[in-house]
């Protein structure tokens, strides 16, 4: 298991190049690395992401549109406008999106049984393999990483990780 106060990486030396640049505006040294690590992580587990996803043969957007149908409240089902909402995309952007995954074999689209002019979506045996492929090996790399630190350390971080995002929903509302 790697040390958890190793010696100096590239947050800090980030860190020490921009200090003097901000004489006229206040600098906070442990501000800055904690945005510029959590920015670099970030990087890391998207780049993990799109390997994962390029690996089972998925583009981007077909992960995340099937990602986010298979995680619903209501699991592997939702109407095109409800994902379209979901994922912040235009209704038009989001009839692409379902043609690509339906053409894939990943997504079929049913006709409402109590409105034959609504349907909806839900996501097949063929989507839900190759997004637990994806799954798998992106959520490998996420532990490959976190396992670095102790059980007792993660558990803190979780926390004060929590203490931040709750901070953001609060002022979101």
């Amino acid at each position: 298991m790697a040390e958890t106060t190793a010696g100096e990486d590239w947050a800090d030396r980030h860190v020490a190049r921009w200090r003097d640049h901000w004489i006229d505006v206040p600098f906070d040294d442990d501000i800055e690395a904690i945005v510029v690590r959590m920015g670099r992580l970030v990087r890391h587990f998207k780049a993990a992401m799109q390997e994962a996803v390029a690996e089972v043969g998925l583009q981007d957007f077909e992960y995340e549109t099937l990602h986010l149908l298979i995680v619903r409240d209501t699991p592997g089902h939702a109407s095109p406008s409800a994902l379209a909402t979901d994922l912040g995309i235009s209704n038009a952007g989001m009839t692409g999106r379902l043609d690509a995954l339906e053409r894939g074999g990943w997504i079929q689209r049913r006709a409402d049984a109590n409105d034959r002019r609504r349907v909806g979506i839900e996501v097949t045996r063929a989507g839900m393999d190759v997004w637990r492929r994806a799954m798998a090996l992106r959520g490998r790399a996420e532990e490959d990483l976190v396992r670095t630190l102790p059980p007792q350390e993660r558990v803190r971080l979780a926390q004060l990780l929590k203490v931040l995002t709750l901070q953001l929903e609060s002022d979101d509302s």
